[in-house]
């Protein structure tokens, strides 16, 4: 299933307009120099655009089988929180390390062994931290079989690896897309459309 045009243009506004995407020059974390840049954390700070981007997410999740939704941390969670409230969904998410007390349990919230879980996340670069944040949920015994990010940085490497697990990606937007409908309405000069998408072909397998 894909976004209605609209809702794509009005999405790629909004995620630009409050700097969730970006345009210079950023240092990434393996030292080298990115033309643009994308920050979805900053989604938290912004109510409207997360409640946007939520109500997108839950139209992408409509056509797929899940009993619970499931956020990654740290990105993911307050994305995986608005779909929950908005759509209603019940949500579980992964400790990064399991309590040493207590429950001691590594994943929080109800759920049943053998329930269908949908992974939730902001962007998807080369798929690595989404086979790394799915291991938790499966050994707690659900299954998950699909990935639903915001933005595919990734080209075809991400949802090839996801693949290669037996997990299926699906996105609101991919990069690409993104940086053409910037283009398409202003936001963005067509020079530094060019340099990002020329950046994105050169890229392709980064580590995320």
């Amino acid at each position: 299933m894909s976004l209605p045009d609209t809702t794509a243009r009005e999405l790629s506004a909004e995620l630009h307009r409050i700097g969730a995407v970006r345009f210079g020059d950023f240092t990434l974390k393996d030292g080298r120099h990115s033309p643009f840049y994308l920050d979805l954390r900053i989604l938290v700070s912004h109510p409207t655009a997360l409640a946007r981007v939520a109500r997108a997410m839950l139209h992408q999740a409509a056509a797929l089988r899940f009993e619970r939704i499931a956020g990654i941390p740290y990105a993911g969670l307050p994305i995986a929180v608005a779909m929950a409230l908005i759509g209603e969904r019940p949500m579980i998410y992964a400790r990064k390390e399991a309590k040493e007390y207590g429950t001691r349990r590594s994943i929080e919230g109800d759920y049943r062994t053998g329930e269908r879980a949908l992974l939730i996340d902001d962007v998807i670069t080369s798929g690595g931290a989404k086979l790394e944040a799915v291991s938790p949920f499966r050994d707690a015994g659900l299954l998950v079989e699909d990935v639903l990010v915001v933005i595919n940085r990734s080209g075809r490497s991400g949802p090839a690896r996801l693949a290669a697990a037996g997990m299926r990606l699906h996105s609101l937007l991919d990069a690409p897309t993104l940086l053409g409908l910037l283009k398409e309405h202003g936001r963005v000069s067509a020079s530094d459309a060019a340099r990002a998408l020329e950046f994105l072909n050169d890229s392709s397998g980064d580590p995320e």
